[in-house]
C-alpha cells in the first residue's frame, strides 16, 4: 500500500472526506510573475536572449520596475510551490481557502500585489514581510511566441522560521493541514523550517510531499535535502531531477527511470505506517510511479505540439493536480489522471494560468 492509498483506508474513512479549510499546507519561495510584451531593444538593453529563464543580476534590477510600466502588464501569484497549491486550489474550487500558503515578501507595492493575486485564487496565504529585500519577481518578457524568463528572489530568501513560522498563530494553520507540499527550492532558504513542517506530519501520521525542483538543488543542498528525505511520503520530481539526485547519491543505474523509482522508495524512512510514493515526470512520456513495491507507468494526456505554449508551468500543474486530489483522499490513479489533467491545461497558456473553472470530472 503507497502513502497516498492508505489514506482511503485509514481509522475506517473512505475517499472524498469532505473538505475544510486549511487542509493543504504549502511553503516555499512566492514570487510576483510580471508578464508584458517587449521589443527586441528591451532585451538587448538587460542583455536578455528571447527564450531563457536566468536568475537577475544587478544589471536587471531596473528592467522589474521598466516591465511593470508596459501597457499590457499582467501579475500573477509565482513561485513554485505557490504555482502548485493556487492550481490544487483552482482544481478544487470550492471550499475557498483549503490551500494555505507561506513565505516572504517585502513591505512594497509588489508585494500589496501579490497578496492580492493570492486572494483573487482564493489561497489562504500568510506572508511573512520583511523590510530589508524587495518582494520577489519573475519577469516575463514576450517576444513573439518566445519568453524570457528573469526571476529576482529577494525577499523570498528571508524567511524567518523564528519570527513566522514558530509564531502560534501561524503553527495553529500547520496543524489544521493533513496534507503538506514544499518544493525543493525552499531548502536553499529554510530547511529548518523544512524540517519542522515535515516532522509535524511523520509523528501525526499525514502525508508529506517534497519536490526534488532541480538539478542544481539535489547537487549543492544534498546534506539539507537528505535530512529532510526520512520524512517523505511522497517524493515528485522529473527524469532530470531524478538522475541527477541518484547520481549525486551513488546510485549506479541513473539511466532507468523506474528503477531510480524503487531505489527512492526504499531510502530510509521514520513514519513506516505509510511506505513512501514516488512519482516522476518525463514531459510526454509516461510518468512513472511506485505502487507499493512495483512501478507503474501513467500514460500522459495526448496533444498537438501545435497546441503548446509554455511548457515553463507544467511540472508545478502536475503537483497541483495532484495534491487537489490527494487532499481528498482519492486513489494515486486519480491523483496523477489529476496532475496530468492540470499540466495539459496550463501548458496550452502562456505563464502558469488557468481558466475559471476546470473540467476535470
Amino acid at each position: 500500500m503507497s502513502a497516498v492509498d492508505e489514506t482511503n483506508v485509514e481509522k475506517g474513512r473512505v475517499a472524498d472526506k469532505a473538505l475544510g479549510e486549511n487542509a493543504l499546507f504549502g511553503m516555499g519561495n512566492p514570487l510576483l510573475d510580471i508578464s508584458a510584451v517587449v521589443d527586441k531593444d528591451f532585451l538587448d538593453k538587460y542583455g536578455l536572449k528571447p527564450n531563457d529563464q536566468i536568475l537577475a543580476e544587478d544589471k536587471h534590477k531596473a528592467m522589474f520596475d521598466e516591465i511593470a510600466k508596459k501597457s499590457k502588464v499582467e501579475y500573477h501569484a509565482g513561485g513554485s510551490t505557490q504555482n502548485s497549491v493556487k492550481i490544487a486550489q483552482w482544481m478544487i474550487q470550492k471550499p475557498h481557502k483549503v490551500a494555505t500558503f507561506f513565505g516572504c515578501i517585502g513591505s512594497d507595492r509588489f508585494g500589496e500585489i501579490l497578496k492580492q493575486k493570492a486572494e483573487e485564487a482564493h489561497v489562504d496565504a500568510h506572508y511573512y514581510q520583511q523590510t530589508d529585500e524587495p518582494t520577489g519577481t519573475c519577469a516575463a518578457c514576450i517576444t513573439g511566441d518566445n519568453r524570457s524568463l528573469v526571476a529576482n528572489l529577494a525577499a523570498a530568501n528571508c524567511y524567518d522560521k523564528e519570527k513566522h513560522l514558530d509564531l502560534e498563530s501561524n503553527w495553529d494553520l500547520v496543524e489544521k493541514a493533513r496534507v503538506y507540499y514544499i518544493a525543493g527550492f525552499f531548502l536553499t532558504v529554510s530547511p529548518e523550517s523544512i524540517l519542522k513542517v515535515a516532522k509535524h506530519a511523520s509523528e501525526n501520521n499525514k502525508i508529506f510531499g517534497l519536490n526534488l525542483s532541480a538539478p542544481f538543488i539535489s547537487q549543492f543542498f544534498k546534506d539539507d535535502m537528505m535530512e529532510v528525505m526520512p520524512y517523505v511520503d511522497i517524493l515528485f520530481g522529473n527524469e532530470t531531477e531524478a538522475a541527477t539526485f541518484a547520481r549525486e547519491q551513488g546510485f549506479e543505474e541513473t539511466g532507468d527511470i523506474a528503477a531510480i523509482a524503487r531505489w527512492a522508495q526504499a531510502l530510509p524512512k521514520v513514519n513506516q505506517r505509510r511506505p513512501r510514493t514516488v512519482v516522476f515526470t518525463q514531459g510526454r512520456d509516461d510518468t512513472v510511479a511506485t505502487v507499493g513495491e512495483k512501478v507503474t507507468m501513467f500514460p500522459v494526456l495526448d496533444i498537438d505540439q501545435n497546441d503548446i505554449v509554455d511548457t515553463n508551468g507544467a511540472g508545478d500543474a502536475f503537483v497541483g493536480g495532484f495534491l487537489s486530489e490527494l487532499v481528498q483522499e482519492r486513489p494515486l490513479e486519480e491523483c496523477i489522471r489529476a496532475g496530468h489533467y492540470a499540466a495539459n491545461v496550463i501548458i496550452r497558456r502562456a505563464g502558469c494560468t488557468f481558466p475559471e473553472k476546470p473540467n476535470f470530472r
